[in-house]
């Protein structure tokens, strides 16, 4: 990876028996694969699950196991310059198992532009993007207007992963221009200017 590219740490939200989510993260990763500018890390809350147990406000985790379970993912957090995240319509929210990588983090999220690739049946998992709006901004980080929505996911895509919609991958495009613009006014920002939250 040269220095003009970016890392891009994509979260793949879902973690529920016979999700749809990877072949959407799939699809993501390979739009993300298409540019030269960016390079994905792909963060699969299955692969890497995380502690559900938090210790007392401020302290480090008392555990070993949950210290190991946190190196396997809070080191490529935070070395990434922007995230997207995955995420499917959970009762008009977004999954526990997101809400609890989020809340492991802090300054991981701090500054760093997200994007939203979102998934669902009639919604389009919008509902779920909406909140996570909500809860990252309250960590500092700056969320991408512009964003991907399948509706009726099950239907969005042929035998090889590809999206049948052409405008899905239009849509990828906007957001992830959207994405580098940002992350790179950020990251030229900290630079000039470490940001204190």
């Amino acid at each position: 990876m040269n220095d003009n590219q970016l890392k891009i740490a994509v979260i793949l939200g879902s973690t529920r028996d016979g999700r749809f989510g990877p072949a959407v993260g799939t699809w993501i990763l390979d739009q993300v694969a298409q540019r030269g500018d960016m390079e994905a890390d792909l963060i699969d809350l299955v692969e890497t699950p995380l502690p559900t147990v938090f210790p007392v406000l401020g302290q480090p985790p008392a555990s070993h196991e949950a210290r190991d379970l946190l190196a396997a993912v809070s080191p490529r957090m935070a070395a990434a310059d922007a995230f997207v995240i995955v995420t499917p319509e959970y009762n008009h929210s977004f999954p526990a198992m997101l809400k609890n990588a989020i809340d492991w983090h802090t300054t991981e999220w701090h500054a760093k532009p997200v994007g939203f690739v979102s998934y669902g049946a009639f919604s389009a998992g919008l509902r779920a993007v909406e909140q996570l709006r909500l809860v990252l901004a309250e960590l500092h980080a700056v969320t991408i207007r512009d964003s991907v929505g399948f509706q009726r996911v099950w239907e969005q895509f042929d035998g090889d992963g590809k999206a049948v919609d052409p405008a899905a991958e239009a849509a990828a495009k906007v957001m992830l221009d959207r994405l580098a613009w940002w992350a790179h006014a950020l990251r030229e920002a900290k630079a000039l200017r470490p940001y204190a939250a």
